[in-house]
């Protein structure tokens, strides 16, 4: 089993131009003595959206990492993948986030259900929890209800960690994560304990997991809900996972994933008082704030750049319906609240920059302009070379953006 680094950093880069940019943060959050291990994912819908194939993001990962002298460990994320994605990321990918939302609530054999309640009588009654106040009151009723309702998914999780493992031949260099998130509602503490009860019984030698959360994780905006009740929940779960360590032989690396959709700066300093008082590891994703700071650079460096930026939002607004569709669950758009392409066609760069920079005390931030741009990067792949040949025409500019975004409003606050 490849051992995952204590501190991991999910970086999306849809075009594979921006890796260098990003690698540049971690340089920079080594010098301030934060050790982050950069690790590159994209999912199976986004590559089929731009039309690449995980080996592109596997070639953009290495050439950063050769032409800056990066000697510490990088990851790339086979993201969201499940049986039937799994074989283009094999070659190229030594993470695999193991996506099995869609199968939670589908029911396990009842035999099989019966098996786990049996073989784990220490779930039932009073558990006690170093890191949690009041013991854990868990019913065998309780045990059943969740073994049905993710007992299925951890099995599926399974097949598709065999399968790796059969097509990688060894488990070696490779690091495995279960997602859980994408469902409707947050594991409380009683339920992430008999899950991982479970994972490990499948002999999943998971190093992190991605539970479920309270409150709004949409896309590239900040986090929406009770602070307060995040940073219960996250806590819970760390000590949570540090008791199925010790009871069940899952790796001691294992760590929570946080799947942020970008920039949930409310919750970064519960989580980075968390991860301190505990000592606890974190795995965090912020996939597309690296697309949205190249449309930020693209527009700040102004003339045929700002425009391309003008034409994608054009664009995107004109196919707002079709790009937001498949992001219905992550998104909250106030279409109302969406300036008209002609609007946008008479901003300066600066109102442009103003309108998509996560800066809330900017008045002219808008967040639906940055979500409805967050979706939408299908409209700079449909341009092809024209957009690629902006991003290296414009390389200086974006390359400010993309490594001071990741280095001052992601890194520092959650680990320096």
């Amino acid at each position: 089993m490849k051992t995952c680094p204590k501190f991991t950093f999910g970086v999306g880069d849809r075009f594979a131009h921006g890796a260098h940019a990003q690698l540049q943060a971690f340089i920079d959050a080594k010098e301030l003595g934060v050790d982050i291990c950069p690790t590159w994912n994209k999912s199976n819908r986004e590559h089929e959206i731009i039309g690449s194939e995980p080996q592109t993001t596997r070639d953009a990962a290495d050439k950063a990492v050769a032409d800056l002298g990066w000697e510490g460990e990088y990851l790339l994320d086979a993201d969201h993948i499940n049986l039937s994605t799994v074989d283009r990321f094999v070659a190229p990918c030594n993470f695999f986030t193991l996506d099995v939302a869609d199968d939670i609530g589908e029911a396990a054999a009842p035999e099989d259900i019966e098996a786990f309640i049996n073989k784990h009588p220490e779930l039932i009654g009073s558990v006690s929890i170093e890191g949690i106040d009041a013991p854990l009151e868990i019913s065998r009723e309780l045990v059943e209800k969740t073994a049905n309702q993710f007992l299925k998914a951890t099995q599926k999780a399974k097949a598709i960690y065999d399968h790796i493992v059969a097509a990688k031949g060894g488990t070696d260099d490779f690091v495995t994560e279960v997602s859980m998130d994408e469902t409707d509602n947050p594991q409380v503490p009683a339920e992430m304990l008999i899950i991982l009860a479970a994972i490990a019984d499948q002999r999943i030698p998971i190093q992190t997991i991605a539970p479920k959360f309270t409150g709004r994780f949409n896309k590239g905006v900040d986090y929406v809900g009770d602070v307060a009740q995040f940073e219960q929940e996250f806590n819970d779960d760390l000590a949570v996972l540090a008791h199925a360590v010790k009871a069940y032989g899952l790796p001691e690396t294992l760590k929570l994933s946080v799947h942020s959709g970008s920039d949930k700066f409310s919750i970064y300093e519960p989580i980075k008082k968390a991860i301190a008082r505990t000592g606890a590891g974190l795995h965090i994703k912020t996939a597309g704030t690296n697309w949205l700071e190249e449309v930020i650079g693209l527009a700040t460096a102004g003339g045929d750049a700002l425009d391309l930026a003008k034409e994608i939002y054009a664009k995107a607004l004109e196919k707002k319906e079709a790009l937001c569709e498949p992001y219905a669950t992550v998104i909250d758009i106030d279409h109302s609240q969406l300036p008209s392409a002609e609007e946008v066609n008479s901003w300066t760069s600066q109102q442009y920059v103003s309108a998509l920079t996560h800066d809330q005390s900017n008045p002219g931030y808008n967040a639906n302009v940055r979500q409805l741009l967050h979706v939408g990067f299908k409209i700079a792949a449909q341009m092809g070379d024209r957009y690629l040949n902006a991003l290296k025409a414009n390389e200086a500019v974006i390359s400010k953006c993309v490594t001071g975004n990741l280095l001052d409003r992601h890194m520092k606050p959650l680990f320096a």
